[in-house]
């Protein structure tokens, strides 16, 4: 666990010199969601976005690893806003995870999390939990919609998918973690602030942010009636 330890804040500070702004992130957030929700035969199915209490996407996690594995991303969650008007304000958030083994490169992946339940959410909002052991997740299936074989699935707090060399797939995240990104808080909001407050109070959403929820809205807005899910795949 100790060289675990070392490789991760390792990843952390290499990735700290060399990260992009605040805003440059939330810009690859909205880009990497458009660019998944673009082709709806091979991206999130439609029934579980509109099912979904909160989104985490994390653009560009990077493994690196020589014996030692680890992996470090940062990102931003966002939840239905409280009063029912689309999505809220954008939290940073911060992912991390290890795994030992002969492993030599590095890689870069894109992850996009749905949160589908209440349980969940209270996770999300909490200064640190670990996927698997603090809340249920699963691989996420891919597709218009989720058939009657993912049903197991469906009975897990949170779904997860990542797209690697242009594969987008599900994927296990047991034994990550994810926790509060402070000092980007602070870089959105200018102002220290925690996560809980920022997804559960409501807030205005930043004007920087406003790619990330267009794109939030235009695919997962929750619709009613016959034609809502041809006006999702009309966009």
């Amino acid at each position: 666990m100790r060289y675990v330890a070392v490789a991760v804040s390792f990843l952390a500070g290499t990735a700290a010199m060399m990260a992009a702004t605040t805003q440059e992130r939330l810009n690859d957030a909205a880009g990497l969601f458009s660019e998944i929700m673009s082709t709806p035969d091979k991206g999130i199915p439609q029934d579980l976005l509109a099912k979904a209490e909160c989104v985490v996407i994390v653009p560009g996690m990077k493994k690196a690893a020589f014996v030692v594995g680890g992996e470090y991303g940062r990102g931003f969650a966002e939840c239905r806003n409280p009063k029912g008007t689309g999505w809220g304000a954008p939290a940073a958030v911060r992912m991390e995870g290890g795994s030992v083994g002969f492993q030599i490169g590095g890689s870069s992946t894109d992850l996009v999390l749905l949160v589908m339940s209440r349980r969940g959410m209270d996770k999300l909002v909490q200064d640190k939990f670990t996927l698997g052991a603090d809340a249920s997740v699963a691989a996420g299936p891919v597709g218009r919609t989720a058939n009657a074989g993912t049903d197991v699935k469906m009975t897990a707090e949170i779904l997860a998918w990542s797209r690697a060399k242009g594969l987008f797939a599900g994927i296990s995240l047991n034994g990550a973690t994810l926790r509060s990104d402070d000092d980007r808080n602070q870089d959105l909001y200018g102002r220290k602030i925690t996560n809980k407050e920022v997804l559960e109070s409501g807030m205005k959403p930043p004007e920087s942010a406003r790619a990330l929820n267009e794109a939030l809205d235009k695919y997962s807005m929750r619709r009613e009636g016959p034609d809502a899910e041809r006006s999702v795949r009309d966009h």
